[in-house]
């Protein structure tokens, strides 16, 4: 008996909050230092620009002072995975060309969980780095395609709409990058349906977004999904 009244009890106070925690919309981020914050970061391995200690490279203290908390709390999202790397390219090649196969974003791509959602906010590192642009290809990559940044991008995509069907995938592009970088992203995105929202005047701290900046990309973000809804 008392195991049973333990069960109903439970069934009462717990199990309708676990229903109410699957209900909201799950997000999984992608993305390079913009959206790491120590201890938030899957897996807690990853390189991160964002930390609990005082910082003199940011004013970001919180991790409820990034673009991707704010969002999530705001709209009341759930948080899935936010697998992101400071310093990642989209492509295999790296700063000084080096091989960043290991942590690139398409090597991280298939680690986002189940999400409702995904958030890919990439291509920065491409432009600062200025990796070897490449060209446009949208199938039969090879190992080589894939150390260039407009194949990488297509294959990333391509494989990410296969991989998630049904998932709303969304790429912030940061302002201020190479025409090269910001054009091919719109152009990929478009061919593979993707939502992209163009960022615009960030303000930042040693390249990264303050705490204004922050704001500013989750208003731009809302800007642009209330735009879409009319």
């Amino acid at each position: 008996m008392k195991k049973l009244i333990f069960g109903l009890l439970f069934a009462i106070l717990v199990l309708p909050g676990a229903i109410l925690a699957q209900s909201k919309k799950g997000v999984s981020i992608l993305g390079d230092s913009y959206s790491t914050f120590e201890g938030c970061v899957y897996p807690d391995t990853n390189a991160v620009w964002y930390w609990k200690k005082s910082n003199s490279k940011t004013d970001v203290r919180q991790a409820d002072q990034t673009w991707w908390h704010k969002l999530i709390s705001e709209r009341g999202y759930r948080i899935c995975k936010n697998n992101s790397f400071s310093g990642s390219t989209v492509c295999n090649t790296g700063y000084r060309g080096n091989d960043y196969s290991d942590w690139s974003f398409i090597a991280r791509m298939k680690d986002l969980g189940e999400p409702d959602i995904i958030y890919i906010f990439g291509g920065t590192n491409d432009s600062w780095a200025k990796v070897p642009i490449g060209d446009f290809k949208y199938s039969d990559w090879t190992k080589e395609d894939l150390y260039n940044f407009r194949p990488a991008m297509a294959y990333m995509l391509a494989s990410m709409k296969e991989y998630y069907p049904g998932v709303e995938i969304v790429f912030l592009i940061n302002n201020d990058l190479s025409e090269d970088v910001t054009k091919s992203i719109a152009t990929i995105c478009d061919k593979y349906d993707v939502d992209r929202i163009q960022l615009v005047d960030i303000d930042r701290i040693e390249g990264h977004p303050s705490v204004k900046g922050m704001q500013q990309i989750v208003d731009q973000i809302n800007a642009h999904d209330k735009a879409s809804s009319r």
